[in-house]
Protein backbone atom coordinates (compact mmCIF):
# COMPACT_ATOMS: atom_id res chain seq x y z
CA UNK A 1 0.00 0.00 0.00
CA UNK A 2 2.72 1.98 0.42
CA UNK A 3 4.78 3.50 -2.74
CA UNK A 4 8.25 4.36 -3.26
CA UNK A 5 8.96 5.97 -6.87
CA UNK A 6 13.17 7.40 -6.72
CA UNK A 7 14.43 9.62 -8.89
CA UNK A 8 17.78 11.92 -9.76
CA UNK A 9 20.08 8.87 -10.90
CA UNK A 10 22.25 9.35 -13.71
CA UNK A 11 25.49 9.54 -15.14
CA UNK A 12 28.48 12.15 -13.39
CA UNK A 13 31.87 12.48 -13.64
CA UNK A 14 34.22 11.52 -10.39
CA UNK A 15 33.71 14.59 -8.24
CA UNK A 16 30.60 15.49 -9.58
CA UNK A 17 27.00 15.49 -7.48
CA UNK A 18 23.62 13.92 -7.91
CA UNK A 19 20.99 14.84 -5.74
CA UNK A 20 18.22 11.65 -5.74
CA UNK A 21 14.86 11.56 -4.64
CA UNK A 22 12.72 9.44 -3.34
CA UNK A 23 8.55 10.11 -3.12
CA UNK A 24 6.39 8.20 -0.69
CA UNK A 25 2.24 7.59 -1.48
CA UNK A 26 -0.66 5.68 0.14
CA UNK A 27 -0.20 4.37 3.50
CA UNK A 28 3.47 6.08 4.66
CA UNK A 29 1.88 7.56 8.04
CA UNK A 30 3.01 3.70 9.00
CA UNK A 31 6.78 4.30 7.89
CA UNK A 32 9.14 5.78 10.69
CA UNK A 33 12.37 5.85 9.02
CA UNK A 34 13.23 6.21 5.28
CA UNK A 35 16.60 5.36 3.79
CA UNK A 36 18.75 4.96 0.71
CA UNK A 37 20.37 1.27 0.18
CA UNK A 38 22.57 0.81 -2.84
CA UNK A 39 24.05 -2.40 -4.37
CA UNK A 40 26.86 -2.90 -7.22
CA UNK A 41 26.39 -5.95 -9.42
CA UNK A 42 27.80 -9.31 -8.09
CA UNK A 43 27.69 -7.38 -4.81
CA UNK A 44 25.68 -7.09 -1.38
CA UNK A 45 23.40 -5.03 -0.54
CA UNK A 46 24.33 -1.93 1.42
CA UNK A 47 23.31 0.42 3.96
CA UNK A 48 24.47 4.27 3.05
CA UNK A 49 21.89 6.81 5.03
CA UNK A 50 18.34 7.13 6.95
CA UNK A 51 16.76 9.96 8.42
CA UNK A 52 14.33 9.60 11.14
CA UNK A 53 11.06 10.90 9.83
CA UNK A 54 9.81 12.85 13.68
CA UNK A 55 13.33 14.02 14.54
CA UNK A 56 15.43 14.06 11.60
CA UNK A 57 17.90 12.28 13.21
CA UNK A 58 20.64 10.60 10.39
CA UNK A 59 22.95 8.01 10.18
CA UNK A 60 25.50 7.52 7.51
CA UNK A 61 27.81 4.33 6.41
CA UNK A 62 31.65 5.41 7.00
CA UNK A 63 32.28 5.05 3.23
CA UNK A 64 29.87 8.07 2.31
CA UNK A 65 30.40 10.25 5.82
CA UNK A 66 31.27 13.79 4.70
CA UNK A 67 29.68 14.12 0.90
CA UNK A 68 26.70 12.38 1.20
CA UNK A 69 23.62 14.24 2.87
CA UNK A 70 20.31 12.81 4.01
CA UNK A 71 16.92 15.06 3.98
CA UNK A 72 13.12 14.74 4.03
CA UNK A 73 10.51 16.82 3.31
CA UNK A 74 7.58 15.35 5.31
CA UNK A 75 5.11 17.83 3.89
CA UNK A 76 6.13 16.33 0.81
CA UNK A 77 6.51 12.52 1.89
CA UNK A 78 9.86 12.84 0.07
CA UNK A 79 12.96 11.90 1.30
CA UNK A 80 16.72 13.22 -0.84
CA UNK A 81 20.04 11.97 -0.90
CA UNK A 82 22.25 14.97 -1.69
CA UNK A 83 25.43 12.53 -3.13
CA UNK A 84 28.91 15.08 -3.90
CA UNK A 85 32.41 14.51 -4.78
CA UNK A 86 30.93 10.95 -6.30
CA UNK A 87 33.73 8.35 -6.38
CA UNK A 88 33.43 5.64 -9.33
CA UNK A 89 32.91 3.45 -6.30
CA UNK A 90 30.29 4.91 -5.59
CA UNK A 91 28.13 3.46 -8.69
CA UNK A 92 25.46 1.37 -7.81
CA UNK A 93 21.45 0.75 -8.10
CA UNK A 94 20.27 3.13 -5.23
CA UNK A 95 16.90 2.36 -4.20
CA UNK A 96 15.04 4.08 -1.15
CA UNK A 97 13.30 2.30 1.79
CA UNK A 98 10.20 2.90 3.97
CA UNK A 99 10.54 1.14 7.54
CA UNK A 100 8.09 -0.28 9.60
CA UNK A 101 9.64 -3.13 11.37
CA UNK A 102 12.72 -3.44 13.80
CA UNK A 103 15.36 -3.90 11.22
CA UNK A 104 15.63 -3.01 7.46
CA UNK A 105 15.30 -6.80 6.68
CA UNK A 106 11.72 -6.47 7.81
CA UNK A 107 9.49 -7.91 4.97
CA UNK A 108 6.78 -5.39 6.25
CA UNK A 109 9.39 -2.23 4.85
CA UNK A 110 8.41 -0.90 2.27
CA UNK A 111 10.91 -0.52 -1.02
CA UNK A 112 11.50 1.32 -4.10
CA UNK A 113 12.11 -0.07 -7.38
CA UNK A 114 15.82 1.77 -7.64
CA UNK A 115 17.69 4.42 -9.74
CA UNK A 116 21.08 3.84 -11.42
CA UNK A 117 23.99 5.85 -10.53
CA UNK A 118 27.20 5.73 -12.35
CA UNK A 119 30.35 7.53 -11.78
CA UNK A 120 32.63 7.57 -14.56
CA UNK A 121 36.49 7.71 -13.60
Amino acid sequence: QVQLVESGGGLVQAGGSLRLSCAASGRSFSIYFMGWFRQAPGKEREFVASVNWSGGTTYYSDSVKGRFTISRDNAKNTVYLQMNNLKPEDTAVYRCAGRRGTTWGDPNNSWGQGTQVFVSS
